[in-house]
């Protein structure tokens, strides 16, 4: 990888204004051998971890223009080694129950599990209790098993899901699963 090598330290600060795209640029696919299975009721839901053959590759499709216009109060924080962006965390506040929504994370797949994804989660945390925010908050689909499991380790626990908030996307039959952690 041009600019970065595996002894290149890695930096994290906020993003400058011309990092937006670049952030938003980091291929955030995935590929897992097992998903998690949402059984809903009436009196609630179960997570099931299910095994999938061949494992599952997730390609997210481009945001929408108008989406990311709307997200001008976000705060960036990237990680770069050298001259490579290789992560960024997008970070909104909800002031009115003050949550720090965690509106994207992503980590570039050649720098994955280098403790760069974590490292980002800590820096937005940080953020969000200079605040004042008392929780934090995201959304993950079920079939991102491996990031579950990341939250997990990162203190975030299931709070809630949506059977029906990717209906009619390139994501339909996949739950939206949300996850929450004190700050």
């Amino acid at each position: 990888m041009p600019g970065s090598t595996p002894s290149t330290a890695v930096v994290y600060r906020p993003a400058l204004p011309g990092e937006h795209a670049e952030a938003e640029a980091i291929d955030n696919s995935f590929t897992t051998a097992a998903v998690l299975e949402v059984t809903a009721s009436d009196e609630g839901f179960r997570l099931r971890r299910t095994p999938v053959d061949p494992p599952l590759r997730k390609v997210y499709p481009a945001e929408d223009e108008e989406a990311e216009d709307g997200d001008e109060d976000a705060h960036v924080i990237v990680a770069r080694a050298g001259d490579v962006l290789c992560g960024a965390v997008r970070l909104t506040h909800s002031a009115w129950n003050d949550r720090l929504v965690i509106a994207d994370i992503r980590v570039a797949p050649g720098h994955r599990g280098r403790g760069i994804g974590t490292a980002l989660m800590e820096r937005g945390l940080a953020h969000g209790r200079e605040l004042g925010a008392r929780t934090a908050w995201l959304e993950v689909t079920n079939v991102n098993a491996p990031a579950v499991r990341a939250y997990r380790r990162m203190g975030f626990a299931l709070c809630g899901l949506d059977t029906s908030l990717y209906r009619g996307t390139a994501s339909e039959g996949e739950t939206a699963l949300f996850m929450s952690r004190p700050l």
